[in-house]
């Protein structure tokens, strides 16, 4: 999120591409990000999933409060960076071509979780990232941008992860970049 929000500040995407990031919505509210936001001074919400625990269908509450709090700000993408929870198809409809999101692997490669410790595992010599738009099904939309790193010999999944890291910062912001730049045109 934070090299999201550095490109959008640096490239001034307002002059660009007539586009700003207008908030960032958390569910946890001690999410670093919540400050960050606040530094580039952008809104910041936190919506508590655990606020519907007690109701019928907890999650179904969630995102429909969830819901309620991005359609605010009538966005052409709403872009998850570090949120991590599955969405339910109710959701992802909602914003159906709108919801992109980047995943720690080369995808349709090791969706879900601990993609690091499985590239290794598989004795894989490349990972990477993939920044894909999100459908129901789990890590499998369509896929925008991708990066390449090695898997080097001895690699932990620390050492893998911080590599991957880096080519995440470059090719999210680049992708929503290149969303913008479509929409121009």
């Amino acid at each position: 999120m934070k090299a999201i929000l550095k490109c959008a500040h640096d490239k001034d995407w307002g002059k660009r591409y007539a586009a700003k990031v207008s908030c960032v919505i958390s569910n946890n509210e001690d999410a670093n990000g919540l400050s960050i936001a606040k530094e580039y001074g952008v809104k910041a919400v936190v919506v508590g999933h655990q606020l519907y625990k007690d109701t019928l269908n907890p999650r179904q509450a969630f995102e429909q409060e969830l819901i309620k709090e991005i359609d605010k700000e009538e966005p052409f993408l709403v872009v998850l960076a570090g949120f991590m929870r599955i969405l339910t198809p109710y959701f992802v409809n909602h914003y159906e071509g709108r919801l992109i999101n980047i995943h720690p692997s080369l995808l349709p490669a090791f969706t879900g979780l601990h993609t690091h410790q499985r590239a290794i595992e598989t004795g894989c010599r490349f990972a990477g990232a993939t920044v894909h738009r999100v459908t129901a099904q789990l890590d499998m939309g369509p896929i925008l941008a991708q990066a390449v790193v090695p898997v080097l010999m001895g690699d932990t999944e620390q050492d893998l992860a911080a590599r991957v890291l880096t080519q995440e910062h470059l090719i999210y912001p680049r992708a929503i970049e290149e969303l913008l730049a479509a929409e121009i045109k």
